[in-house]
This record gives C-alpha cells, sequence and structure tokens, in this order.
C-alpha cells in the first residue's frame, strides 16, 4: 500500500500532465463560490430542540473551486476563478479576501439582482466537520465557453462533482482548446447516488474524492473505473493514487488540527501544482498532504494565506 512494487512503480511512477512544455502552466478552477459561516469549537454537533455554541467564527470565501485557487496561486501558480460572485449581503465580506488572494477573478459574473445568496454554514467539531449549504443560481458564469476557447490557461478545475453534473459540456470544451481537467467530488448525496457518473468522468484527467464520496461511488463501479488517475483524500490516513490496477499510497503530515474546513481544497493544490510540472505521483501525494496540513493548522479556508513555498523532495 506505500508503493512497494516495482509493477505499481512503473505504471504510477511520474504524473502524466501532458508533454514536455516548460512553460509555467495556469489554472482555470470553476464552481459555486460561497459566503461561509465557519462555527468552530463546537461540544457536539446540534441536535434537533437543543442548541450548542461555538468558540470561534469566521467569514471567509468557501468552495472548492475558490479554495484550490486560492492555494494555487499562494504557491506561486498563475490561477484564476471563474465563479458567480454571492448576491448581497455576503459579497461584502468576502470582497477583501477575494481581492487579496492573488486570484485572478475577471472570469467571475456576479449574480443577478435580487438573487438568494449563496452561503455554507460549517459547523467544526473536534477533527471533523458537518455543512449546511444553501445554492443558488448557475454554478459557472456566463461566458466560460469562450474563456475556455481561448485558450489561456492550460487546466481546468471543477470545484464540484455537481458542478460538472449540470455543465456536463465543459469537460469536452477544455479538451477541445487543449486543457487538462481535474474534478474534485464534494459531497453530493443526490449526485452520488447517481449511476451515470462515469460517462460524465471518462475525459476527465483527475478525479479526487475523499474517502467517504469513494466509498458511495465504489457501490455503482470500481473507483478506478471513474478516470485514468484517481486520487482518494483518507483525512489522517493520507491519500491513494489509483490508476488502472496500480495503486499508490502516501502518509498524511501528522499535526494538531485546527479547522478541516478547506482542507481537501488544499490538497487538490498541492497535488496539482506537482502533477502539472509532471513529477513523479508520490511526490505530488506528499505535495498535497504538505499543502493539506497547512490548512489543518489555520482557521477559515484560505484567508490570509500569504506566499507558501512549494514542497520539495528530498531529491530534488
Amino acid at each position: 500500500m506505500t508503493g512497494g512494487t516495482s509493477q505499481a512503480g512503473a505504471a504510477l511512477g511520474r504524473a502524466r500532465s501532458g508533454g514536455g512544455d516548460h512553460r509555467p502552466k495556469r489554472v482555470l478552477s470553476t464552481g459555486r463560490l460561497y459566503c461561509d459561516l465557519v462555527m468552530a469549537g463546537l461540544s457536539a454537533p446540534p441536535a434537533a430542540g437543543q442548541e450548542v455554541y461555538a468558540e470561534h467564527l469566521v467569514i471567509a470565501a468557501g468552495g472548492g473551486a475558490y479554495i484550490t485557487a486560492a492555494y494555487l496561486a499562494a504557491l506561486g501558480r498563475g490561477a484564476a476563478l471563474a465563479s458567480v460572485i454571492p448576491a448581497e449581503p455576503f459579497a461584502g465580506p468576502i470582497a477583501a479576501e477575494l481581492a487579496q488572494s492573488g486570484v485572478d477573478l475577471s472570469p467571475c459574473g456576479f449574480a443577478a439582482v435580487g438573487a438568494e445568496p449563496q452561503i455554507t454554514v460549517a459547523m467544526i467539531t473536534g477533527g471533523d466537520r458537518a455543512f449546511v449549504t444553501r445554492r443558488s443560481g448557475p454554478a459557472m458564469p456566463d461566458g466560460l465557453a469562450a474563456l475556455i476557447a481561448a485558450r489561456g490557461f492550460d487546466h481546468l478545475h471543477i470545484g464540484e462533482l455537481a458542478s460538472l453534473v449540470e455543465q456536463p459540456e465543459v469537460v469536452a470544451q477544455a479538451k477541445a482548446a487543449g486543457m487538462t481537467v481535474s474534478v474534485d467530488c464534494a459531497w453530493d448525496a443526490e449526485v452520488l447516488a447517481r449511476d451515470d457518473l462515469r460517462p460524465l468522468l471518462r475525459d476527465v484527467d483527475v478525479f479526487l474524492p475523499n474517502a467517504s464520496e469513494a466509498e458511495a461511488l465504489a457501490r455503482h463501479a470500481p473507483l478506478q473505473d471513474y478516470a485514468p488517475l484517481v486520487v482518494v483524500k483518507q483525512g489522517g490516513q493520507g491519500a491513494s493514487a489509483l490508476q488502472g490496477t496500480a495503486r499508490l499510497h502516501r502518509p498524511a503530515v501528522a499535526l494538531e488540527v485546527v479547522d478541516t474546513v478547506g482542507a481537501g481544497d488544499a490538497f487538490n493544490a498541492g497535488f496539482l501544482d506537482r502533477w502539472l510540472d509532471g513529477a513523479a505521483l508520490a511526490a505530488c501525494l506528499d505535495a498535497g498532504a504538505h499543502t493539506a496540513a497547512i490548512a489543518l493548522a489555520r482557521q477559515g479556508g484560505a484567508r490570509g494565506l500569504g506566499r507558501l513555498a512549494r514542497f520539495r523532495t528530498a531529491a530534488e
């Protein structure tokens, strides 16, 4: 399970991100953008008819598309976000964070006047979390197809599988523009209950579910059948890469967890940053673990990241 066999090493030894082009590859990240209300320090999850109290409250920009893009930008990777800015009164509280993130926001659109706000309430108890989310309006902004066709980006990252279900044509558009594509899963019980997801993911290069999502997906088909490369994020147990019959596992970074919100999206950024450079898959997994550890040790998604050092193996 730790990448021990020579067969697995041969099959998984080097990530495939597309050729020997050494120009820095730019990422376009798309999907829903939320205003996150993160409540931490709960003694227990709330139960019907009862009230619990949080020790901390953070208001932050959220959603896998944004958090992954913000961590990519912090790592020095050119990253842009194609999302719909939430409606007021929640656009204002996240505006400063978005402006300071280093992410190119020019592809973003704005929610229609009078639209309901798009928010997530995250409740942190111990080392785990639960979410209540209100989606509103389209997942992706108008003009995304034209932006992809303009060929200004090398890789498309989709922050939620539900967004791909909503706009399945985006993968074909990206492929026609010569882009590689990754998709995070993000828990959605209705989406995960579907048995028609494999055709949606067939042309995706990297699919990144967490362990709970992978378990739900495996009820319909073997995980390796969903995409050429499936990376399962397993929290404190690390992460595993599946490519055909080969499997490579790498451990997580040991640390005291402060906040789990956004850790999986941060993992995506660390992994993809190295994958896009053609690094070995073990190095990609380790980079993902390193970036996830940064997220786990802080509160509030991607707020105030600053510049982060890229993970490098001892051999590099």
